[in-house]
């Protein structure tokens, strides 16, 4: 682990994107509220925000931090995709890129396994469902606030 001990609490903020490629059914399903797992958009949302607060126990060496606000927005885009945002705001001695990056993953993945169902091929495979470019976009260090 990082010594962070003489380093004094700053605002932080980070915000992470990343996307999920599915069927243009399961978008359709989504949609129409029929995915029989329930709203994969609200339960991501659930699922961002709760691995956000446990990063540092899935991270070896992550800090535990403590969190301020997490923020997850997922949207349909198009009709294949679906775009994930999470903002992670705290006043630490480190930074929260890991906490935005695993609550964006989580809700993704979250995604994925409530509506494999219908991304299934016909021999069990998933050869069109894709979560892709799992990023940092912005990270904020401002010790005026």
């Amino acid at each position: 682990m990082v010594d962070i001990t003489g380093k004094s609490e700053v605002y932080r903020e980070a915000m992470a994107r990343g996307s999920i490629h599915l069927r243009e059914q399961t978008i359709e399903l989504i949609k129409r509220g029929k995915v029989e797992k329930g709203d994969p958009l609200y339960t991501a949302k659930i699922a961002g925000i709760l691995a956000a607060k446990n990063t540092s126990s899935l991270i070896p060496l992550c800090h535990p931090i403590p969190l301020t606000n997490v923020d997850l927005d997922a949207k349909i885009v198009g009709d294949s995709t679906i775009d994930v945002e999470a903002t992670v705001k705290t006043r630490a001695q480190t930074g929260v890129e890991m906490e935005a990056l695993v609550s964006c993953a989580a809700a993704l993945l979250t995604i994925w396994d409530m509506t494999k169902q219908y991304e299934k091929d016909q021999d069990g495979q998933y050869p069109y469902t894709l979560i892709r470019d799992i990023r940092v976009t912005r990270k904020v260090k401002d010790r005026n606030r």
